[in-house]
């Protein structure tokens, strides 16, 4: 079914808003997927955070033309599903990459992060991206180490001068 200009142009801009705000793009090809499996995918897409759209490759070029994934455009050929990560860069990836382990029908075929254009085998490395209450804890554990030091260190004269008061009772209590 053909879309009329007006639905063209509210889609263009519907991808023209939530490209201008992604942090990265997945564009995979979905040819031999069933109904079900592709509304499968829309559902775990929408529980991750990921806006994703099957666009005419047209269309799709309008609407990322002048944001960080207009270096997608030219590699944009054949039926795909364009995947965005609104919040997480790594969101897209990971579904992707996990819903074409059990679907081979899903062909990942292009993958763009901060504006750069990556082959299809980068989508491992930006789907191992650590989501961002992974990457706040790893911060906050490398925030908490040195001061645990700190206190450790402050500490440890007044320990060491137990320890040697202590062993000094017991070798007196131990004579006599």
């Amino acid at each position: 079914m053909a879309l009329r200009l007006d639905d063209k142009k509210a889609l263009v801009a519907e991808v023209a808003a939530v490209a201008a705000t992604a942090q990265s793009v997945v564009a995979a090809e979905y040819r031999g997927l069933k109904v079900s499996q592709m509304t499968e995918l829309r559902t775990k897409a929408r529980k991750s955070g990921v806006y994703l759209r099957v666009v005419k490759n047209t269309l799709a070029r309008k609407a990322i033309a002048g944001t960080q994934f207009e270096v997608v455009g030219k590699s944009l050929k054949g039926p795909l599903v364009l995947a965005f990560s609104k919040e997480d860069p790594g969101a897209a990836a990971r579904l992707v990459k996990d819903f074409a382990k059990a679907n081979d029908k899903l062909v990942p075929t292009v993958v763009s992060l901060g504006g750069a254009l990556l082959t299809p085998k980068d989508l491992d490395r930006v789907a191992s991206l650590p989501t961002i209450e992974a990457a706040r804890a790893t911060l906050l554990g490398l925030l908490q180490t040195p001061l645990g030091q700190l206190v450790r260190t402050v500490n440890e004269p007044h320990a060491q001068l137990v320890r040697v008061l202590a062993a000094h009772k017991d070798k007196l209590g131990a004579t006599a």
